[in-house]
């Protein structure tokens, strides 16, 4: 008898919404005056955060007054982009959506009103939608428990945060965009994956799409065994500024031939893009081939969303022109092995000038290649 397909596990959840009165405290406000929030909540609250689930608020409520309690219940600084006022809550949920660049889908909304659900479920169906008497049960669910959790999830509300003073800080900024990038006082680190570190690499090559060279997903098993390969460098880029860390941004994967390089993935986060870290970090990798004295090959395969980064290559001087180069590498993988419509992008590496706009801390791939002594 063969068994049952087990069920698909759910999308997680990237944001939970929450409404206020009789939801997240009990009692109303505007009535009450002292709510409570109970300790089971308020473990969901601390709970999701530390795995990397961004809350937020829509609260038909007096936002000075909402806010204030908030802050006095020690609870304020867990809520981002708060839509506290008098509107319908389907276009308060739609705003924080749009704010965190998520897609519906991965947006949930808790309320403990049913008229205020199906509001919300009926003008954004995607959005998930949870009474307010299973609040104490999130943290069981799938939806609500990401795979893993690493470094850079249980900080993400901060770097979120981060990032807002940020985008305030440009608009006061009156300079160039070079000076502004210059002001935020960036260092970036390119380092060698350690096995820890395996789950964050693991995540960039999922979750990035629009920066993301093969639109390829490694597997655990698949980066430790480059990891454990001499011929293979696995490296995570990680960048910070005067607002705090950015964390994992970008992700190498590097495979050494005699006369190419082929790298197999280069993929940065959209966060960043604005930054020039994709550049920046191309850039480096090029110099690298170019002091090694050896040409550099690029696997590309074009998405609905990576345009950004074909234009980065193409930018950068790659081509599909013919080299003897190119030999190796098809050999050795075989005709097709590198995946439908994947292109084999060739690049005569030139050595190419420092950052200008940030710190840069490399490891030297050149003395590795060419092992001890």
């Amino acid at each position: 008898m063969t068994a049952p397909e087990p069920e698909p596990r759910p999308a997680t959840v990237k944001c939970l919404v929450w409404d206020l009165d009789e939801t997240l405290w009990r009692g109303t406000l505007l009535e009450d005056g002292d709510v409570v929030l109970s300790d089971a909540v308020r473990a969901v609250v601390v709970g999701l955060d530390a795995r990397g689930v961004l809350q937020s608020v829509c609260s038909r409520n007096d936002h000075t007054l909402a806010w204030a309690r908030l802050e006095a219940l020690g609870v304020a600084q867990y809520f981002v982009v708060p839509e506290i006022g008098w509107g319908r809550k389907s276009e308060a949920v739609r705003r924080i959506a749009a704010r965190l660049d998520f897609a519906p889908g991965a947006v949930a909304f808790i309320d403990d009103q049913p008229a205020e659900r199906a509001e919300v479920a009926h003008h954004l169906p995607e959005v998930r939608c949870y009474a307010a008497e299973d609040a104490a049960t999130l943290l069981d669910l799938p939806e609500f428990s990401p795979r893993s959790v690493t470094v850079d999830s249980r900080r993400r509300r901060t770097m979120y945060q981060a990032g807002f003073r940020r985008t305030e800080e440009r608009e006061r900024f009156t300079g160039s965009h070079e000076d502004f990038l210059r002001s935020l006082e960036m260092e970036m680190r390119v380092g060698r994956a350690t096995e820890g570190e395996l789950a964050r690499v693991e995540e960039l090559t999922l979750r990035t799409s629009q920066m993301n060279a093969t639109g390829v997903h490694y597997p655990h098993e698949a980066l430790r065994a480059y990891l454990g390969s001499p011929r293979h460098e696995v490296l995570v880029v990680t960048l910070t500024d005067r607002f705090g860390p950015h964390g994992a941004v970008g992700v190498v994967l590097l495979e050494r031939h005699a006369e190419a390089w082929h790298l197999l993935l280069l993929a940065t986060s959209c966060r960043v893009v604005a930054f020039g870290a994709g550049t920046v970090v191309l850039h480096w990798l090029i110099d690298q081939a170019a002091r090694a004295g050896v040409h550099l090959l690029a696997d590309f395969r074009a998405t609905e969303r990576n345009r950004m980064m074909e234009i980065a290559y193409r930018f950068a001087g790659f081509d599909e022109g013919p080299c003897g180069c190119r030999g190796e590498v098809t050999a050795e993988r075989g005709a097709g092995e590198g995946g439908e419509g994947v292109q084999l992008l060739h690049l005569v590496a030139g050595r190419r000038d420092a950052p200008v706009t940030l710190r840069l801390s490399a490891p030297d791939l050149v003395r590795a290649a060419a092992g001890p002594g």
